[in-house]
Order: structure tokens, then sequence, then C-alpha cells
């Protein structure tokens, strides 16, 4: 409803980023103060910035503004399976056998979404579709890769640095889009949402995520992102902005059955003694 009519992608993202980056260093510096280690952190926290609120913020919207938001919605539920990937990787978690069919299951279901029965790829929605699902890769590095540094910093102060230093990194890539933007033919209902946009889905949105990094697995974290897909569904529909197919729907479907293998943990069998 705002892009690309109003706002371009990497325009948007510019202030999307630079908004949620003021925030930020103004909570951290009223209520936190927290200092950082930049000699053993710095690295670390710059790798976040790209991952967290760069790279995948980009290829997100600039997907999303040459897709469907279903399709859209229905490939960001891929996350969860490339968090355990990350995980098992980064951190040496354990990948089970149904852990590895779950994967296998997610990936049928996004070729089929991408290409359908018949695989007639539109050469436009295709590239939108990767893009969402290469972010989808990005932000599951992410969310494993940011769970120790949350463990030393508070998310407040770590969001101020994560989106902070990568205002400096999307601020190239939007500049131009956002210089040639025409604010005044913006309606005041548009603008509704694009505030809502830098407040909630990304302010609030980032804050709660990072707080939950800290206390929570990543991957619990990242299996929230399965309610994304029929959220949107029933937005899109009600906003008259997608439709639902009977295919569609099959593809999530298949999607959510992989999504939840990984996420499975195999029952304790419990031995009794007579």
């Amino acid at each position: 409803m705002v892009m690309p009519a109003y706002l371009s992608p990497f325009g948007f993202i510019v202030i999307r980023v630079g908004t949620a980056g003021l925030l930020f260093a103004l909570c951290s510096i009223l209520f936190v103060k927290q200092k950082i280690d930049f000699k053993e952190d710095l690295f670390k926290i710059i790798l976040c910035a790209i991952t967290g609120c760069g790279a995948n913020m980009l290829l997100f919207f600039k997907g999303l503004s040459i897709t469907t938001p279903i399709n859209g919605a229905i490939l960001m539920a891929c996350t969860p399976v490339f968090v355990v990937v990350f995980a098992a990787l980064l951190i040496r978690e354990k990948l089970t056998l149904i852990k590895y069919f779950g994967i296998g299951i997610a990936c049928v279901g996004a070729i089929l979404l991408l290409g359908g029965t018949h695989f007639s790829f539109n050469p436009t929605n295709i590239w939108g579709d990767i893009a969402v699902a290469v972010n989808a890769i990005i932000y599951s590095f992410y969310l494993v890769y940011a769970k120790p540094l949350l463990k030393k910093y508070h998310p407040i102060t770590l969001s101020a640095y994560t989106f902070g230093i990568g205002f400096i990194f999307v601020l190239p890539f939007g500049f131009n889009e956002l210089r040639h933007t025409n604010f005044e033919v913006i309606p005041s209902d548009v603008w509704g949402y694009i505030i809502f946009i830098l407040i909630g889905a990304t302010f609030i949105a980032y804050l709660l995520n990072a707080y939950a990094l800290s206390k929570a697995s990543a991957s619990m974290v990242g299996s929230y992102i399965y309610l994304q897909p029929v959220l949107a569904i029933i937005i899109a529909i009600l906003n008259n902005t997608d439709t639902v197919s009977f295919e569609k729907v099959a593809y999530m479907l298949i999607i959510f059955a992989g999504v939840y293998l990984v996420n499975s943990k195999p029952k304790e069998i419990a031995v009794t003694t007579t």
C-alpha cells in the first residue's frame, strides 16, 4: 500500500533504519547508558548490522515490491529452518534425521511456491520471491549470531549500534531514491501506514525481538514467524491486495509441515518396572 506508489523500496529502508536508529539511540542514552567493548565485539556488531537490519531489509523490501504479500510471508516461514541449520554450523547444535527430513520438505514447499506445479515462472515475481528467500536466510543467520551478544549487552544498546551502523550501510543504496521522492503527494492515510511501519513494525518489533533473543533460544524466537503467512493472508484479503489459491494454501501447509519437523523434539519414552 506504500510501495512503490509513494516510496521506493530502498528509500523506504533508509527512513526505516534511520528512524529506528534514532529511537534506539535516544532510549540507550536516557535509560541504559551501557558501553560497548569495541576491541572485542566491533566486527560482530557490524556483521549483526549488515545481516539484521541492512542487507536483509534491502532484499525484503525490494522483493516485496515486486512480488505478492502472501508469497513474501510464506517464504519468510522458511526462516526457522535456516535458523536450525545455522545453529548447527555456528554453535554445533546436533541435527537429527527428522530435522533433515523437515528441511527437505520445507525446501520442496518453497520451490513449489516459486514455480507452481507447472513451473511457469513469472520473470518479474520470481526475482521478488528469490530476494525474500535470500533475506530469510540472512535474517536466520542474524538470529543465531546475535544471541551471544544479547547475553552480554542490553537489547536497546545492541539495537542502537546495530541500527546506527545499519543506517550507514543502507544509505548509499537508498539515498538517490529518497532524494527523488515527492513527499507532498503522499496522502494522510498512507502517512499513517508509514508511521506504523517505522514505530510498530520496526522499532517496537525489533526491540521485542532482541529482548526475546536475550531470554529464549533462537529457534524458539524464529518459530513465531509461522504466524506471519496466516496473518498476511487475512490482512491481504481484508484489504483486497492479494488473493488466495488452493495451490498457495497447499504449498504453505507443506512448508509448515517441514518447519514443524525441524523444530520438533523426540518424545521421551517412559520406562516402568514391575
